[in-house]
């Protein structure tokens, strides 16, 4: 493999501008209703087997169940059994919201046959870490041992966090070149305005976004300099290459990465395989375990979002999709003036400062509403009617919300839980 097959991968994923499409992946915490604790992988066997039931087929590692599949979606597991819809690629986002829901009554049926609660929250509000039953996943095992080397939360990340990812395509380089830029510029603001992990082990963290805490301080993690400038298929085809390996996979095995870089197995240098070459599943492990912000994979990944409740689910891809498809240019040109050093300073602050967070010398609320109107714009222009014959502004209603009270889910969250310090104020209705 050399640096050309990277670019080409890259290359192949470019759509042609009617068919980009939307998919939504949302991480939910599941929890015994009898004792607040989190689940362990028996349950979730148990979960799956009555998910079957709406049709799911299991997907196994070795004997056990790891995955399910059904219509293009998929239901994984993270490693400390938070369950994960990995949604279909959709066309708008009443499909997107159609599926969340569709989602969420399956899920209604589980919890209440099992006794669970959800807790739809970015960062476990309850649980130690050492409390928190793993599962019998092979990749995980090379990252408990391997990830807090580089990254002091990185264990809380894995088994304490959740969150909300979108999957954007891109429709020529430049265009990859325009979104990658605008997606990693608005970090800090999507850091703030989607803040929903106040309360860590029943006391308030002092951070609005805790879960965004911990990812600045993961192995692997955080907002490269390099993700703020005009990046290319051949600029992101070097960060990979030159990124450390966390492990590679022969004959069913994970196998650590110890410090190799990418570049590394490229060039033949591991002698622990043999000098063997990768292949481009070697190339898509690898760009699966780039834990940064956002990531390039055939498609570009927005990372930066708590998990929240199910009536906002569909707020935070409504808001960067009328940004992303639908006023690139427009939202671009608005954040022109940004300066890399400020957006930086304002990603370390956003966890904790939120709404409240400077850029620029003004506050997120400033920069969030006028971006709101712009994202308004793009779905106006979108155009897509749903079946209640409405667009896909009205998904936008949950976020100008916020912006109108000054006050983030985290925000009532901390409030509401300081006053009664009732853990039933932390899981689902």
């Amino acid at each position: 493999m050399e640096k050309g097959n990277i670019i080409d991968h890259f290359k192949s994923g470019i759509k042609e501008p009617t068919n980009s499409k939307i998919g939504v992946e949302h991480e939910k915490f599941l929890f015994y209703k009898k004792n607040n604790k989190r689940i362990n992988y028996s349950t979730i066997k148990e979960i799956f087997k009555i998910l079957y039931e709406f049709g799911w087929k299991p997907s196994y590692e070795g004997e056990n169940v790891i995955a399910l599949n059904k219509d293009n979606k998929s239901i994984t597991l993270e490693p400390g059994n938070q369950i994960e819809l990995a949604g279909a690629q959709l066309t708008n986002i009443h499909e997107v919201c159609s599926e969340a829901n569709n989602y969420l009554f399956e899920l209604k049926q589980v919890v209440e046959k099992l006794d669970l609660k959800i807790v739809s929250a970015g960062f476990d509000p309850i649980s130690k870490l050492s409390e928190i039953p793993n599962n019998p996943k092979k990749r995980y095992e090379v990252m408990t041992k391997d990830m807090p080397k580089g990254g002091s939360l990185s264990l809380d990340m894995m088994y304490r966090t959740s969150g909300t990812q979108l999957n954007l395509d891109y429709t020529s380089e430049n265009d990859f070149t325009k979104k990658f830029k605008l997606a990693n510029s608005l970090v800090p603001l999507s850091i703030a305005l989607f803040a929903n992990s106040s309360i860590v082990e029943k006391k308030d963290s002092k951070y609005l976004s805790y879960r965004s805490k911990v990812w600045q301080e993961t192995s692997r993690g955080g907002l490269p300099e390099i993700f703020l400038e005009n990046i290319d298929f051949e600029k992101y085809a070097d960060f990979v290459m030159d990124y450390p390996i966390l492990f590679i996979k022969k004959d069913d095995k994970y196998l650590s990465g110890k410090n190799y870089k990418f570049s590394d197995f490229m060039n033949g240098n591991i002698q622990e395989i043999n000098k063997s070459l990768p292949s481009i599943d070697d190339l898509g492990l690898h760009l699966s375990t780039i834990f940064t912000e956002n990531r390039l994979k055939q498609y570009i990944e927005l990372r930066s979002m708590d998990t929240c409740g199910w009536s906002c689910i569909c707020a935070g891809p409504a808001f960067f999709t009328g940004l992303l498809y639908g006023n690139l240019d427009e939202a671009l040109e608005f954040i022109s003036k940004w300066k890399k050093k400020d957006l930086l300073n304002a990603y370390k602050n956003a966890p904790m400062k939120g709404l409240d967070t400077n850029l620029m010398g003004k506050d997120m609320i400033y920069w969030i509403s006028n971006l709101l109107k712009i994202a308004e714009k793009g779905l106006e222009k979108r155009d897509f009617i749903g079946k209640s014959g409405t667009n896909e502004t009205k998904y936008l209603e949950h976020l100008n919300k916020i912006i109108n009270n000054k006050e983030t889910v985290a925000s009532h969250v901390i409030n509401k839980f300081s006053k009664f310090q009732n853990l039933e104020d932390l899981y689902d209705k």
